[in-house]
């Protein structure tokens, strides 16, 4: 596997591989890798001759400065399991400079409105900061296919958005959330959890599970008050957001329509940690 450490080596490695014609598969991370990101780039080989990895923890998707500062940082234990992991061809550890070589600031996008949406909500700029990362790893690694993992739902909506705004020549793959046994998301922040509470926050799948059975008998307003009750009853956890949103708009529905796709969505902060998931109603 190359570890490719500057704008200038990724550049001159993409051009040799474009040269013999091969088709590139990418997926961006910002490293505290997990078995989640491997399943991006399994999909990845399957589908391309080259598969190429990125780490970078882009500052400008950070609205809150402490969050940046803590985000865990091990660049020798990622490139050792992209190595173990027999999918990755190249690894690109970009500085900073190499994707903001003037100022260390985002560019502004209009999504459609899928910005401000659940987590647009909260975190204004934040999908900006998305925005200018991806699209820039997108000019400098010239994929032909990006993967993403639909755990972030509203992120993959909008790097879609945004690829097919800028008219850039890549075809973006959503990927299966992937899960661990009980059913847990796996995801970065999550393994900052302890054993039992990670055994204990399988019941946030769970509920989903229960919502895609409800949906077709209950209303949304019904629904709403059973996840919620669920919360009130579990320690250490607060729900901060269910909704039920278009899966096309992400706009919050009250109702379902027949010829429309729903999906649910649920933040829950357990001992402090904030849970993101989804699954898709039919």
């Amino acid at each position: 596997m190359e570890v490719l450490k500057s704008k200038k080596i990724l550049q001159d490695f993409i051009e040799r591989q474009k040269e013999m014609g091969k088709k590139i598969g990418f997926a961006p991370t910002m490293g505290a890798l997990h078995d989640g990101h491997l399943s991006l780039y399994k999909t990845a080989r399957e589908e391309n001759d080259l598969v190429v990895s990125s780490i970078f923890v882009n500052p400008t998707q950070f609205n809150n400065p402490e969050d940046l500062e803590k985000y865990p940082r091990d660049i020798n234990r990622d490139i050792s399991i992209l190595e173990k992991s027999g999918l990755v061809d190249a690894v690109y550890i970009p500085e900073v400079t190499d994707i903001y070589p003037e100022k260390t600031e985002s560019s502004h996008y209009d999504f459609d409105g899928l910005e401000d949406e659940m987590e647009g909500k909260s975190r204004p700029g934040h999908f900006d900061g998305v925005g200018t990362v991806v699209e820039e790893l997108f000019r400098q690694v010239k994929p032909d296919n990006a993967y993403f993992g639909e755990k972030d739902f509203q992120q993959l909506a909008i790097i879609r958005k945004m690829t097919e705004k800028k008219m850039l020549p890549v075809k973006i793959k959503g990927v299966p959330i992937f899960r661990a046994e009980n059913g847990l998301a796996l995801s970065s922040r999550n393994q900052r959890l302890d054993k039992d509470r990670r055994e204990d926050s399988k019941i946030i799948y769970e509920t989903l599970t229960k919502v895609n059975e409800w949906f077709r008998v209950l209303t949304v307003s019904e629904i709403k008050q059973r996840v919620q009750d669920i919360f009130d009853h579990q320690r250490g956890m607060r729900l901060e957001y269910f909704l039920i949103a278009d899966e096309k708009t992400l706009k919050e529905t009250d109702f379902f329509y027949k010829d429309r796709n729903f999906r649910a969505f649920i933040v829950v902060v357990v001992d402090g940690i904030r849970l993101i998931d989804n699954i898709h109603l039919n």
